[in-house]
């Protein structure tokens, strides 16, 4: 068998996403490409910060309309089943465990509805429309009641709930959705698919997304080490995938960061001297093969890279950044590590230390999961939104004084996630559907306020008729094109680069959503 040939460059670009650090080391590198740089002042700097809550998660348990019409078919539609998922109302006060729920009839246990009291009420800036279908003369709402620090930075103006958002290339009526039309999004209930769809716009396959392309019209401004322009804490995304740009991948830590050459790494082989060996060893041009010369020089770049972050990270503003908090379990009471709160901890280094990096544009990646709740919904999303809730909350109270410096203004962050679920139940928990709803964080953003329609809600049935539902899937009324051209917007991409990276945006009458 003949070995395939594969080109020199291109595995080498397979090899730049290793790199060679310390054993203590807190970020490990992912190699970028650098880019040309050109003028910008300290005061220009801006992030954007992308929360992919992996999973499809249940927008319709997380921001409910809770006027008097929305909220009867909601709580019939999902107090069924063997374990009903259908939140208590507004105002209701918690059953302690193993009484009787005046609301259910049910007995409250640990991890139902009935033990957690009612939603949280927020009331929006301005009065939502109300849609067809729906019968009221002013539509109310809430959260779900875990998200209690999310309705504090809701009702300080700092967040922002956007309606109904899915994957969309121009808005679609139900008729169109019944007739299978060829306007639909492909795979639309494939978790790979829609994931790859929201981070990109294509389905599985596609490989930039659209943080990436930003981070390609930009990246100019990074004066320097704009190597750093796209990171992420979680893993390789293709959300930060540019098509010069390309991401830096850091591990997540609760501990400060550190500054760990490799004399100071774990012992090899129980040497004191053999880690420096082997350092020396792959940093070594002086090789006959072209192979290992670049090789050895993308490693040396990774290394350095890793170095100048690590040093950066570890004095100056970022010092100042403090330990996310542990999170305690609701269910069990158990105290542990929130891997959300954990990877805005690094965020936060990395956007204290940008300035002494020269940096003044920065994409980043996080996420959260599993939302994937066809069953057992009422603990595993509970449990999931409160900490993202107090991930956003501490996310929020550290930009607010890095160093002495507010960068709240400075730094928008937006939830994401593949699809909606099901307004039906299974029994207990919810299946794939289509829109959903999002927040919107910052200093910049125009928060207490819920953006795009809301729809009204029920499934079809008698003579009740919903424009917005087909079957028990929402058909969603606003575009993830419009979402990630408003922050493209802010963060500073013209209309005409915008017009590049989301192509379907001219379908849409109203292309940004005014929440920046």
């Amino acid at each position: 068998m003949t070995p395939r040939s594969i080109d020199r460059r291109r595995l080498l670009r397979i090899g730049g996403a290793f790199s060679v650090l310390g054993a203590g080391a807190p970020f490990a590198l992912q190699l970028a490409a650098s880019g040309a740089a050109s003028a910008a002042t300290a005061s220009d700097y801006k992030a954007i910060v992308c929360v992919f809550m992996f999973g499809g998660n249940d927008g319709a348990n997380m921001v409910l309309a809770t006027d008097d019409d929305s909220w009867g078919r909601y709580f019939a539609t999902r107090n069924t089943g063997f374990s009903p998922i259908a939140l208590m109302p507004s105002g209701v006060t918690p059953t302690p465990v193993g009484q009787v729920s005046q609301v259910t009839g049910r007995t409250a246990l640990v991890g139902t509805p009935e033990s957690w009291g009612g939603v949280l009420s927020i009331i929006p800036a301005t009065p939502q429309l109300i849609p067809a279908g729906t019968n009221a003369t002013v539509r109310t709402f809430g959260l779900h009641p875990f998200l209690a620090p999310v309705k504090s930075l809701f009702d300080q103006g700092r967040l922002a709930v956007v309606a109904n958002v899915g994957a969309l290339t121009q808005p679609i009526l139900k008729a169109q959705y019944v007739s299978n039309s060829p306007l639909l999004p492909r795979s639309l209930f494939s978790h790979n698919d829609q994931q790859s769809t929201w981070q990109s716009g294509l389905i599985e396959g596609a490989h930039v997304g659209w943080g990436g392309a930003m981070a390609d019209v930009l990246y100019g401004m990074n004066t320097t080490n704009n190597v750093f322009t796209a990171i992420s804490p979680a893993g390789g995304a293709l959300f930060l995938a540019g098509n010069t740009v390309r991401q830096y991948v850091v591990k997540a830590s609760q501990q400060p960061a550190t500054i760990v050459t490799a004399t100071q790494a774990s012992p090899l082989f129980n040497s004191p001297i053999a880690a420096s060996t082997v350092n020396d060893l792959i940093q070594d041009t002086s090789s006959t093969s072209d192979f290992a010369n670049d090789y050895a020089g993308v490693m040396t770049r990774s290394i350095g890279a890793a170095a100048t972050i690590n040093k950066a990270v570890s004095q100056g503003p970022s010092t100042t950044v403090p330990m996310a908090p542990n999170y305690v379990n609701p269910f069990t009471g158990a105290t542990q590590p929130n891997p959300l709160a954990m990877q805005l901890q690094t965020v936060a280094e990395i956007i204290a230390a940008a300035p002494s990096l020269g940096l003044r544009r920065q994409v980043f990646f996080v996420n959260l999961g599993s939302f994937d709740t066809h069953d057992g919904q009422n603990t595993r999303q509970s449990d999931l939104l409160g900490q993202l809730a107090q991930g956003l909350a501490y996310f929020d109270s550290t930009l607010a004084n890095i160093g002495g410096a507010d960068l709240r203004g400075s730094v928008t962050t937006f939830t994401t996630s593949e699809f909606g679920r099901t307004f039906t139940s299974n029994g207990d928990g919810t299946d794939h559907a289509w829109g959903s709803h999002h927040f919107v964080m910052g200093g910049a953003v125009k928060g207490g306020d819920i953006y795009g329609q809301y729809p009204t809600l029920g499934v079809d049935q008698g003579s009740f008729y919903n424009p917005d539902m087909v079957g028990s899937v929402l058909v969603p009324t606003t575009s993830v094109y419009q979402y990630g051209a408003t922050l493209g917007t802010w963060f500073g991409v013209g209309p005409s680069d915008l017009a590049t990276i989301f192509p379907n945006l001219t379908n849409f009458s109203s292309p940004t959503l005014g929440f920046l």
